[in-house]
């Protein structure tokens, strides 16, 4: 799949039921800003989708997903897995990167599908260690968060959207700071670099079985760092 595939978002038009839940007057296929993150709607197109899905399925095969734990105690809504050289894990201990997914294994390869989103929309010229997968079944979430546990804070994150929408909101690098709200279509792609690096953002909620990558309903977040 070449990059072709990958940007044919920013090429093509909008379709009215994607115009209609926009929340922003932008030119169609135009990257957008919100709060200092770029979002690049319709980034991959229905067969890069269903592509990237299938290997993310051989993901979840070798490192199987799990709903982790949070240091206080709570049990996360959302159910994740890794790739690449360290995954991201919480329990009791605390947030951290682990080379070791929950069953012993080393996690499995970055996908190049995966890769190529990173490369296209990253902006530098170094390859993420860590991919992070994160499903959203019906009524999950994801709270206000900063992305702080790497070592170095000046590479981006790139995310991923497919399947469902999910309201995504951002805001500045104090939790009170004001934030903003859009809905994340399949095949979004979100970008976090610069000032809006460690800006908090979250997803609220998901329209949950209206899209129509995954039969049974849910959203995929894939989210890229360099974090060692």
């Amino acid at each position: 799949m070449g990059l072709q595939a990958i940007v044919v978002g920013v090429l093509v038009q909008f379709s009215e039921s994607f115009s209609m839940v926009d929340l922003f007057d932008t030119e169609p296929g135009a990257p957008v800003d919100l709060m200092g993150s770029v979002i690049w709607p319709l980034c991959l197109d229905e067969d890069a989708q269903a592509a990237m899905l299938a290997d993310l399925r051989d993901v979840a095969r070798a490192a199987p997903f799990r709903q982790y734990e949070t240091p206080g105690g709570h049990k996360m809504s959302v159910r994740m897995t890794s790739a690449g050289d360290v995954g991201w894990m919480t329990d009791r201990k605390g947030y951290r990167y682990s080379k070791r997914h929950g069953d012993g294994g080393a996690w499995p390869e970055i996908p190049a599908s995966v890769l190529d989103v990173w490369r296209a929309v990253s902006g530098v010229d170094r390859d993420p260690d860590s991919c992070l997968v994160n499903f959203y079944g019906e009524g999950a979430r994801m709270s206000l968060h900063q992305d702080k546990d790497e070592a170095e804070l000046r590479w981006p994150v790139v995310s991923i959207s497919l399947g469902d929408p999910g309201l995504f909101r951002v805001g500045g690098q104090a939790r009170t700071d004001p934030t903003k709200s859009r809905w994340l279509m399949s095949g979004d792609v979100a970008v976090l670099s610069g000032d809006a690096r460690l800006a908090y953002h979250g997803i609220d909620r998901i329209k949950f079985g209206e899209g129509g990558l995954l039969p049974d309903g849910g959203r995929i977040n894939v989210t890229l760092r360099v974090a060692r």
